[in-house]
């Protein structure tokens, strides 16, 4: 059997035990002889941590994988198989600066919506799309599965800014939703799929079914009966739909709909966090803290508990899953940010969208949509015109359409205000930002 090389930039990441326990699971029918673990040099400390530990839990396990620790990305990525991103461009810090700003102008601030998941890409995409220039040279066959946020957004600029298609975008969301759903329903998460239709983090389940008929009107049900479970997150406090409105809609959003359908509410619960000094950014910083002190420890050979505390539980079964799919042609259905296609008949072909895919050796084959309902299809296309907007104003540095993306979410609620809020984040993040700045 083929042996597999992955690379994995970021590695320094709190997250990379999830995705080593994944890959150590999975060793069998998924032989990984070599995981690249990458970072920059300002994130040694945490790499050579997190690196030690996966040399630990790959040795407990008695797997057959060498972990490499590098900070020479293309020293990494020569002849890869699979390359993962599961980066933060500025760190934690950048991260708290997008949540704290705009909500000091009485603005949600969040990591992947609004002004902050604005930023995040601009920070994002560039380096991104010179990952993507490296792979072209060096393992041009291989699969980009990217896990950097926002997610969405940065798998439509490769597709739109690169000639490079073998792009995926990962989200948690979706896995986390379809088990919840199970639960809900005492069913094998194995005997249900959905249908999704959307984007990234503004996606909608459109249908359910099991054992190949449609069951959304019961999960509807039950979904309104036990609200709080289904929709508890770990990064944000989400609040219940009411069984009308999920019943008129004929579909169940995202968690992340929370900040557009509760808007006042989000954001009166960040106004209280601003004043404490717990804004999700600052309780992220404090836990990766802990779990770092944690990862120091010798006798740890596994995968904490504790990191089921950040908010991208169970990102290894996607990513994990995702990849050894790919690697075995398993066709199973699992959903991901892929090019439209014509999956979603009124979004442009060339945009991602979220949606659920057969997985093949050739990738990800979205499953027809058809034409999104009236119901959904204006908050999609609004959150995809801002998309685009943001995706083209982080490739050309251009301010105004900066703003124009920014006064055209609806999380911020004036062209003045939105104006205000870009120009302190473009100061506050300068250093990230020289495609505005030079």
């Amino acid at each position: 059997m083929k042996k597999i090389k992955v690379v994995t930039i970021g590695g320094g990441s709190s997250y990379t035990p999830e995705l080593v326990e994944g890959f150590i699971l999975r060793h069998r029918e998924l032989p990984i002889s070599e995981l690249w673990l990458v970072d920059i040099e300002e994130g040694r400390e945490k790499l050579e941590i997190v690196g030690a530990l996966a040399k630990r839990m790959v040795e407990e396990a008695g797997v057959n994988m060498t972990i490499h620790l590098s900070y020479d990305r293309k020293e990494a990525l020569k002849d890869a198989d699979y390359v993962t991103t599961q980066m933060r461009v500025g760190q934690l810090q950048a991260r708290i600066l997008d949540e704290r700003i705009p909500i000091s102008h009485g603005m949600i601030g969040q990591e992947t919506n609004g002004a902050g998941g604005m930023f995040k890409a601009f920070r994002t995409i560039p380096v991104i799309l010179e990952i993507v220039k490296d792979m072209e040279e060096l393992c041009p066959d291989a699969w980009l599965i990217n896990f950097t946020n926002p997610a969405g957004m940065v798998t439509e600029a490769v597709l739109r800014y690169t000639n490079f298609k073998k792009v995926i975008g990962l989200c948690n969301v979706p896995f986390d939703m379809k088990h919840t759903f199970a639960d809900m329903l005492e069913l094998d998460p194995e005997e249900i799929s959905m249908e999704l239709s959307g984007v990234n983090h503004h996606v909608f389940v459109t249908d359910v079914y099991h054992k190949g008929a449609s069951i959304l009107d019961k999960v509807i049900d039950k979904y309104t009966e036990e609200s709080e479970k289904a929709l508890a997150m770990k990064n944000f406090e989400a609040l219940s739909y009411s069984p009308e409105f999920l019943r008129g809609l004929g579909a169940i959003p995202c968690p992340y709909h929370n900040y557009y359908y509760f808007t006042e509410e989000q954001l009166n619960t960040q106004l209280e966090e601003f004043k404490t000094g717990t804004v999700r950014g600052e309780v992220v910083k404090k836990l990766e803290d802990e779990l770092f002190e944690l990862y120091k420890d010798q006798s740890l050979k596994v995968k904490p508990k504790q990191l089921e505390q950040r908010g991208g539980a169970h990102y290894s079964d996607a990513a994990c899953s995702l990849i050894h799919s790919i690697h075995n042609n398993s066709c199973d259905i699992q959903y991901v940010n892929v090019r439209n296609n014509g999956a979603i008949t009124n979004l442009p072909l060339d945009s991602a969208i979220e949606v659920a895919c057969v997985i093949t050796s050739d990738g990800p084959k979205p499953i027809a949509v058809g034409e999104l309902n009236p119901k959904i299809n204006g908050t999609i296309q609004t959150i995809k015109s801002f998309e685009r907007m943001v995706c083209e104003a982080a490739v050309t540095g251009d301010y105004d359409l900066a703003v124009t993306a920014l006064s055209s979410n609806p999380l911020c609620p004036s062209d003045a205000l939105a104006n205000r809020v870009v120009s302190e984040l473009m100061e506050a993040h300068k250093d990230f930002l020289p495609q505005f700045h030079n």
